[in-house]
């Protein structure tokens, strides 16, 4: 069976996600996302949102327990307000809460930690170790490592398991984690003679890998302290135009293709169109090629850059100044949410032998 699903980059191609699936994915809360995450995710999130089956279950979590892997000071307050951006954000973006649950993670993190346990006691100490992303943040200092860093994509499984995930948005830094959820599925179902976990699908999309506007042999971050190589989707059209005038390119051509070895920064505005217009990028190609010089390929890039966020800004305000509507749709996706996760973690405990039905 396949592990992985290819989503179509057009807006009016159907989604190949059988009518009964449990869509799932998160983003941890970092605030206001920036072109990156919007294009590499969110856009993707939305397109599932919008195209939506009656029978289909859609969950989009903010990861709040994730965001505490790698413990800051004074933190807290921090963490309060990111959270409660991220719900704005994603609100501003087009998921519609009425169709997409929409939860913080914290909330039902009771049963989500539960089954943690469970599967803590299924996952082997080397295919953690081997985790690329442990690999790259371990200090190397075991004094200093935390257990949550080491054993979070257990938790990562837990989270898409307790819903029964039966498909996961992710992007290829992700791929290792639904590799081990599968692993953990599987073994879970071996082991207690079942088959009730789902092999979760991994859904890929053509969404675009959008690099740091100076630096563009390096993604978009916000870890970056220049601010010059981002663009927030809430930035102002004057902040977007500077932005974009002040991006790398080259001066290798005044005709601009994509090549993104010889070209990474012209590529990368590329890109950004691309995705923002649901195009090829041989269409996108073909739209630029009556350009003849950088400036001109840079006023139309932060044309449609402005152009596509002018609704996402102007929803971003609304939403952040009306805190009771964002109370009620946290509420509401904590509601839809423990129903599930009460029912499937009651489930689980049978299976185990924890129930109290004897």
């Amino acid at each position: 069976m396949e592990s992985c699903v290819e989503l179509p980059m057009d807006k009016t191609s159907p989604l190949p996600i059988p009518d009964d699936a449990v869509i799932f994915s998160m983003i941890q809360p970092t605030g206001v996302i920036h072109l990156g995450n919007f294009l590499g995710a969110i856009n993707t999130w939305k397109q599932i949102n919008d195209k939506k089956r009656p029978d289909q279950k859609i969950i989009y979590g903010i990861a709040d327990l994730h965001a505490l892997t790698i413990p800051k000071k004074d933190y807290s307050s921090q963490l309060k307000t990111n959270r409660m951006e991220a719900i704005a954000t994603l609100l501003s973006c087009g998921i519609n809460p009425q169709v997409s649950t929409i939860n913080f993670q914290s909330m039902v993190g009771g049963y989500h930690t539960e089954l943690f346990w469970y599967l803590s006691c299924l996952a082997p100490l080397g295919y953690l170790n081997r985790m690329t992303q442990w690999k790259d943040k371990k200090s190397g200092d075991q004094t200093k490592e935390r257990l949550g860093l080491f054993a979070y994509p257990v938790l990562q499984a837990a989270d898409i398991m307790i819903y029964k995930g039966t498909h996961v948005p992710v992007g290829d830094d992700q791929s290792q984690h639904l590799e081990l959820t599968r692993y953990l599925s599987e073994r879970f179902n071996a082991m207690y003679n079942v088959d009730y976990f789902p092999s979760a699908k991994t859904l890929y999309s053509k969404s675009k890998k959008i690099a740091s506007l100076s630096n563009p042999s390096k993604k978009m971050s916000k870890s970056s302290e220049d601010r010059l190589s981002m663009i927030y989707v809430t930035d102002s059209p004057e902040s977007i135009r500077e932005k974009i005038k002040k991006a790398k390119t080259d001066s290798i051509s005044d005709t601009f293709y994509f090549d993104p070895v010889e070209r990474p920064g012209v590529s990368n505005l590329l890109e950004i169109v691309s995705g923002f217009q649901q195009k090829t990028m041989k269409e996108v190609e073909k739209d630029v090629s009556q350009l003849h010089d950088y400036r001109s390929l840079k006023e139309y890039v932060s044309d449609v850059i402005i152009e596509s966020l002018a609704p996402i800004r102007s929803n971003y305000t609304k939403y952040t100044n009306d805190k009771s509507y964002l109370e009620s749709v946290i509420q509401q996706g904590y509601e839809s949410s423990q129903e599930i996760a009460h029912k499937n973690l009651t489930d689980i405990k049978k299976i185990i032998g924890l129930s109290n039905d004897f």
